[in-house]
């Protein structure tokens, strides 16, 4: 996850005061819920010894109304200055997260949005193709369009002869370009980043499809269910879109654990233990880190022990949690973020693929 995006955040002046929580409004009773979690949260911000000025710009944030399908959390970073940070998650959270010190405190915010992985679904047949762009798999597209609408000679007729054979050729060809008039569209998301794609519809059309893509740098997953003539939150197209964001998760999870341990053995182009990669983002040498959330944030840091590691404002005199740390290093170095278990990280709470040894 490229959080680069983040490194003002760490350059504002500290103390922080983070909350993330679920503001989900589906019912009267969820948003009674949403007041009694929000209530709970800035009394322990004032617990930990948060200012009440900072405490009440958090209140008042997470008090607007979000007009959001359910689940949604949301994250919220202040200083006494100004609201740092204000993040949505279409992700159910079991419990609040709430924090007050020199680091914000955004590992459960990351923890959430690593799981929405970001994808593109294209509905095809003979005629062309819808196009979507999705941030989970929330049913509600962020950017809709639709590709190709060559109708004439699309269909194909059942008679013979020579005029039947050119009438099949030119079909065939009609096919083809609307076709590559999806591939083309699909291709455009691509460039904005986006490298997952999920191909539904007719068969023969998601196989064009596929073959235009072969040599994008992005995944392409030919689905068996759902078509442009159905509803396209259909109960068995939706199955099929989790069952292939779960696949691509665990398949880019178990890339990275090899990449690792390969690299690990080999003795070079990795790090594994906090010591070991906060000294690799001092040399300027991480290019992801992975993290056990958990694991890391249960282990302190004391920036005094790593002189030059990028930290933004904060103090170095002070101990800091690993995980907070080692995030704040990441977005102000451009450094990739993965939530791993620890079990593939050689038994560490964090570890790094470096960019040189």
């Amino acid at each position: 996850m490229d959080i680069s995006r983040l490194a003002p955040l760490f350059q504002a002046e500290g103390p922080f005061a983070s909350v993330t929580l679920d503001v989900s409004r589906a019912s009267e009773t969820a948003a009674q819920a949403r007041n009694l979690r929000l209530r709970s949260a800035t009394e322990e911000l004032g617990r930990l010894g948060a200012d009440r000025e900072v405490i009440d710009q958090v209140a008042a944030r997470l008090s607007e109304r979000v007009d959001e399908p359910a689940p949604v959390a949301r994250t919220v970073v202040a200083t006494a200055a100004d609201v740092q940070l204000d993040e949505l998650v279409h992700q159910h959270i079991d419990q609040s997260i709430v924090g007050w010190g020199a680091l914000p405190d955004i590992t459960g915010w990351l923890e959430l949005a690593s799981r929405n992985i970001p994808f593109v679904l294209a509905l095809v047949d003979h005629v062309g193709g819808d196009v979507a762009v999705y941030r989970s798999d929330v049913p509600q597209a962020l950017e809709e369009s639709s590709a190709g609408g060559e109708t004439e000679f699309v269909h194909k007729v059942p008679s013979g002869g020579w005029s039947a054979l050119r009438y099949q050729h030119v079909t065939e060809n009609v096919w083809s370009r609307n076709a590559e008039a999806v591939a083309d569209e699909v291709e455009s998301r691509i460039r904005e980043g986006n490298r997952l794609i999920l191909l539904a519809g007719d068969p023969r059309s998601k196989g064009e499809v596929a073959r235009r893509l072969e040599t994008s740098p992005a995944t392409v997953v030919e689905l068996e269910s759902g078509s442009r003539s159905e509803d396209s939150g259909g109960d068995a197209l939706q199955h099929a879109i989790r069952q292939a964001l779960l696949e691509h998760s665990v398949a880019r999870q178990q890339e990275l654990a090899h990449t690792l341990q390969d690299r690990l053995g080999r003795g070079e182009g990795a790090a594994a233990g906090v010591r070991e990669v906060a000294g690799a983002f001092v040399r300027g040498q991480v290019d992801t880190l992975l993290l056990d959330p958990a694991a890391a944030a249960g282990t302190e840091l004391r920036p005094s022990d790593h002189p030059g590691l990028p930290l933004g404002a904060v103090p170095v005199d002070q101990p800091v949690r690993a995980d907070q740390a080692l995030i704040a290093a990441a977005a102000l170095t451009d450094a990739q973020v993965v939530i791993s278990p620890q079990s593939v990280l050689g038994g560490a709470p964090v570890a790094a693929l470096l960019r040189w040894t």
